[in-house]
């Protein structure tokens, strides 16, 4: 649809100025093979679909009362889970909403937010929302994130780890050197990738006043569709973001994804089973990529940032979706060569190569 300056009147004037965040594509495409944003090609636990059904089976006012503001048993299953207290527990409608919360919480400041210049492409978009001033830091040449390169003044600093769409993660040592140089800043660490192999940061919250984790049950817990995020830190900090929430939205979860989080998390075994179904299906691929000339990055994530030297990124993600197979291209500065691929199933993974080595590349 295309608005005329005319209609745009209406608009408050920093509504003119933004430019929003671009989802990946859902496409309806028959025999579609889905590699572009990063959904666990796994279903979630069965006790999840048991404890959603549950909800309307077990209480007739389950749709017509609001559901608990606090949602006090998700917290308690989270608590239980990552061995922390409830009271460094936050809880939101995905992390993305999490993650809105704290820019407005914590990175409103007179000093610039610091985070790298290839990351989650929500963060300058927050950026814009909540009219900040920002400090972009580069990656180095090998995509790492530089520990030394966040110590200087700042009014906050956000870091995805494993960070995306590079996969490549960072390890806790070099996490705090950067909370140890910034003492006055709260650092927001965004784990939305991190049950695939990387090392969290919530082992850390009880030692650093100002660590927030912030994480998702979209993507190892395959619950993209039911929108649970949350956040933990030291009380002091989950103070701020519930004045936030409760100034914004009081009932941000629902009674349904309340449920089916808490029997997530209490099916410990299933989920650390599924992850490592994942992470043997990455290494697999990885190998199977590499072997038909691709370079990859070493990732702990659950998709694979890869480029192929001798033909261009863009034009093989075309060629790939005329094949059926999405995955997600960036048409940006230094990672234009690559594509971020989704770790689907062994048998989606293998369409994807065999794709590439009998139609594309031959």
């Amino acid at each position: 649809m295309s608005i005329t300056k005319e209609q745009m009147r209406f608009w408050s004037p920093e509504v003119r100025e933004l430019e929003p965040y671009v989802p990946g594509e859902q496409p309806k495409i028959q025999n579609l093979l889905k590699l572009n944003t990063n959904e666990n090609p796994y279903p979630p636990s069965p006790k999840v679909v048991e404890a959603v059904q549950a909800v309307l089976v077990n209480s007739a006012d389950a749709l017509r009362l609001y559901p608990d503001p606090e949602a006090s048993a998700l917290k308690q299953a989270i608590a239980k889970q990552q061995n922390i207290a409830v009271e460094n527990i936050f809880v939101g409608n995905g992390s993305d909403e999490v993650l809105a919360h704290i820019f407005k919480a914590f990175f409103i400041q007179e000093l610039p937010v610091l985070y790298p210049d290839i990351t989650y492409s929500f963060y300058p978009v927050y950026s814009q929302f909540f009219g900040l001033k920002t400090k972009i830091l580069p990656l180095n040449d090998r995509f790492e994130i530089i520990a030394d390169d966040y110590k200087q003044p700042n009014g906050g600093i956000i870091i995805t780890n494993p960070n995306a769409p590079t996969s490549i993660d960072l390890g806790l040592s070099a996490i705090e050197e950067v909370l140890r140089a910034n003492p006055n800043s709260v650092v927001v660490i965004d784990e939305a990738y991190v049950d695939f192999g990387a090392e969290s940061a919530v082992q850390l919250v009880e030692k650093y006043d100002n660590l927030v984790v912030c994480q998702t049950t979209s993507k190892s817990r395959s619950l993209a569709g039911l929108r649970v995020g949350f956040a933990i830190a030291q009380p002091h900090l989950i103070a701020a973001l519930e004045a936030v929430k409760n100034s914004f939205n009081s009932y941000p979860i629902d009674r349904f994804a309340i449920a089916a989080a808490v029997a997530s998390f209490e099916d410990q075994a299933y989920f650390e089973a599924q992850n490592a179904k994942v992470i043997a299906s990455r290494e697999k691929l990885v190998g199977q990529l590499a072997e038909i000339g691709f370079d990859v990055l070493p990732s702990k994530a659950n998709f694979i940032f890869a480029t192929l030297p001798s033909k261009d990124a863009g034009e093989l993600a075309a060629a790939l979706r005329e094949q059926g197979i999405i995955v997600r291209y960036f048409n940006k500065p230094r990672i234009n060569q690559f594509l971020r691929i989704t770790i689907g199933t062994d048998e989606q993974n293998q369409r994807l190569v065999d794709t590439l080595k009998n139609t594309i590349l031959v």
